[in-house]
């Protein structure tokens, strides 16, 4: 596509039907950067939004996915939740 940039991520008139994918790419990669870089309870906290996010996306598009799909979103979460674990004190 020639503007897909301009793409909505998902259709409708929900709340993000009008988020590009460049401002949703860029929004996940400042929570996880800043979550890591920051770390202690403050960067886990902002890795566990980040986290509520896709568990939110997951619910919302579970029946939507094929059964690869939906062991990769999985994998995704198990991996956050390690980074989040990696990140805490002590």
């Amino acid at each position: 596509m020639a503007n897909d940039s301009k793409r909505t991520l998902i259709p409708g008139d929900g709340p993000l039907a009008k988020v590009t994918g460049t401002v949703a790419f860029l929004l996940v990669i400042a929570l996880f950067a800043a979550g890591v870089l920051i770390r202690g309870a403050l960067g886990a906290a902002l890795l566990g939004v980040l986290l509520a996010g896709v568990l939110a996306l997951l619910a919302a598009t579970w029946k939507l996915l094929p059964p690869a799909g939906r062991v990769l979103r999985l994998v995704v979460v198990l991996v956050l939740v390690a980074v989040i674990i990696s990140v805490l004190p002590g």
